[in-house]
């Protein structure tokens, strides 16, 4: 089947690809975002789960550029977003550390995913929509069966994965490390208990965590303790295929408790999330690859210009511009999502 026809396919809705469909949409193109997945944002993921909710891969926002720094503004002011904390600590050595210095770090209180359906308004969204063919003349094949046709495609995906769709040696070049997530939720009565805590989360300098947060604190009015455990890339790597992922939970949960919380063994609901591509190692320093093809063909994600979620975003808003440039030349707008 062969939907209608569309100026631009995005393929990939995680922080780039809706920042840049977002842009070209408030400037009059017809755009489509297509996305493997059922819910928006890729590692900006929210797990919902016994009644409350976490986010088990993206932790927390910390704007460093003017521009990140207004979406955010924008976001706080429609109530998506809140101040978490401004001190993250660390686990070093067995011993929990305060930070030097401190800096806003910004999450949603609803799950960090609200920013990406903030992101997603007015956009034509078609999810559960994997792609796995691009053909000339840009006819996207999906696995569902249904064909979309659009004049640009902007695949903003990982590398590896956009290297499936379209052979090129420069997606080879960008490698990822794992992460493995623990999402963990525990009994109400302890809940009075994480609110003492002097912390929030701890960055760990350890030889198999990565992070360990209090994700209720997050919320307005926390019920229960939910509580996100990540691995370092080295004990992903180890675990990553492994074919008992809750065990490899436990395990995560068990090296957690270390830092004080003998409970965090025992959670009412345990559920382990692997991401194969977490974090790019070596970023490309381009915010985005054009290829060599008679229509328009452009690659952009979190491994173009660095490695976090503000890199995406500024990516994204960079792909737009350039691929205006290279169309019509139409008014994007600099703080587009003042208009959503």
């Amino acid at each position: 089947m062969l939907d209608s026809q569309f100026e631009i396919a995005i393929v990939g809705a995680g922080m780039s690809g809706l920042t840049c469909a977002q842009m070209l949409h408030q400037a009059g193109y017809k755009v489509v975002v297509l996305d493997k997945s059922r819910g928006l944002g890729g590692r900006m993921a929210t797990r919902r789960l016994h009644g409350t909710h976490a986010d088990h891969g993206v932790c927390y926002l910390k704007p460093k550029s003017d521009e990140f720094q207004n979406l955010l503004d924008q976001l706080v002011d429609r109530q998506v977003s809140r101040v978490w904390t401004d001190r993250i600590h660390e686990w070093v050595d067995g011993q929990i550390r305060a930070p030097e210095s401190q800096a806003a770090c910004y999450v949603s209180p609803t799950g960090i995913s609200a920013i990406a359906k903030f992101l997603s308004a007015g956009l034509t969204l078609k999810l559960n929509h994997r792609v796995t063919e691009i053909k000339p003349g840009w006819q996207l094949h999906c696995e569902s069966g249904e064909t979309i046709s659009a004049q640009v495609v902007v695949i903003a995906i990982p590398a590896p994965q956009a290297a499936q769709l379209y052979e090129w040696d420069k997606l080879n070049q960008v490698e990822y490390s794992p992460c493995i997530s623990a999402i963990a939720v525990y009994p109400a009565e302890r809940q009075s208990e994480v609110e003492q805590l002097p912390w929030k989360a701890l960055i760990c300098a350890d030889s198999e965590l990565g992070w360990i947060g209090l994700d209720s604190t997050k919320q307005i009015h926390p019920v229960q303790p939910a509580v996100v455990v990540q691995s370092n890339a080295a004990f992903a790597t180890r675990y990553l295929e492994d074919l008992d992922l809750q065990k490899v939970g436990e395990r995560l949960l068990e090296r957690a408790s270390e830092v004080g919380l003998p409970w965090l063994t025992s959670p009412e609901v345990l559920q382990v999330h692997r991401w194969r591509y977490a974090f790019p190692i070596q970023p490309l320093p381009e915010s985005f690859l054009v290829a060599d093809t008679e229509q328009p063909l452009m690659f952009t994600g979190d491994w173009c210009g660095g490695n976090r979620v503000e890199n995406a975003f500024q990516a994204g808003m960079a792909t737009a511009r350039e691929l205006n440039r290279r169309l019509e030349n139409r008014s994007l707008g600099e703080r587009f999502w003042w208009q959503i």
